[in-house]
């Protein structure tokens, strides 16, 4: 059994990481040994007087110590304890039987013009209705976001259709995180997990001027910039990726205002695109000039 210890920010915590996924789509923590009932492995690693609290998620063990060591002085026996006890056949979790018949899928990867975003599509329909989560706090309709979040290099999430964007922090890149996210999903998804409950999506403001009941309300300009950005905008950006909502069109200054989604939200690029690509195609469908397009949140 092969373990790479890694140190965190927190100096009390180390984590040894496996080479493949350890629990199915649920994570641990473990305070004290009796609440170790179903983990064989984390009531043993109990009987060290320094461990003071277990995680155990995804592809990892974390373990948090009591100051009565150092983990420099500890770590290394540590970790072959861990890999001895497995060797052994010794069990991390002791979970449930499933009877959810897996079917498999693929997953792979997309880059986009977002540098800080990945496209993961998937073989499988995963939802009808988009939803954005900007953090776990916002991941009530999707319990695939809930638990991407605690990867502590993911910083944005949007799942729409087959795909999940992903924005990723600036402490790790794509090639060392891309292969774990990958299969992280596909894991996910292929033993039943949930991308999106559609039923519990707090639809934007924005979102429900799409819907016939409130399109209907709205002034004729902007029916036609709507049915302009479904046609022709956001097939593009959803192919990178991304969405794009309309807000807003003030009649006196031309203004049109939209919202950026998935990873259009903070591409160096969307400027660009919004001024010479939407704003000219708006200006030439609708025979205006004057049009101007901004986004809120670009």
């Amino acid at each position: 059994m092969s373990i790479t210890i890694k140190e965190t920010q927190n100096p009390a915590i180390i984590k040894f990481e496996f080479p493949d996924f350890i629990t199915k789509n649920q994570s641990f923590e473990f305070k004290n040994i009796d609440e170790t009932k179903n983990s064989p492995l984390a009531q043993q690693l109990f009987y060290l007087p320094f461990v003071k609290t277990i995680y155990i998620s995804g592809n990892f063990i974390a373990i948090e110590r009591f100051s009565i060591v150092e983990w420099v002085d500890v770590q290394d026996e540590v970790a072959q304890q861990i890999a001895e006890f497995i060797d052994n056949g010794g069990k991390i979790i002791l979970e449930e039987e499933s009877f959810v018949k897996k079917a498999p899928i693929s997953v792979y990867g997309e880059t986009t013009p977002n540098p800080a975003t990945l496209k993961f599509v998937v073989s499988r329909l995963l939802t009808k209705k988009a939803v954005e989560c900007k953090n776990i706090d916002q991941t009530s309709a999707s319990p695939l976001a809930k638990e991407l979040f605690k990867f502590p290099f993911v910083k944005e999430i949007f799942i729409d259709e087959n795909y999940v964007s992903i924005s990723k922090y600036d402490v790790a890149t794509w090639d060392e995180i891309t292969l774990e996210l990958r299969t992280f999903i596909k894991q996910f998804i292929e033993n039943g997990g949930t991308a999106v409950d559609e039923s519990l999506i707090e639809e934007l403001p924005q979102q429900n001027k799409q819907q016939i009941t409130h399109f209907d309300n709205l002034d004729t300009t902007s029916q036609q910039i709507i049915n302009i950005l479904e046609e022709y905008v956001k097939p593009a950006v959803a192919a990178d990726g991304g969405n794009i909502l309309f807000d807003s069109y003030d009649e006196k200054t031309k203004n049109v205002k939209v919202i950026l989604q998935g990873s259009c939200n903070g591409c160096p690029s969307s400027t660009f695109t919004l001024k010479s690509g939407i704003e000219n195609m708006l200006k030439n469908m609708l025979n205006d000039n004057e049009i101007v397009v901004e986004a809120l949140n670009a």
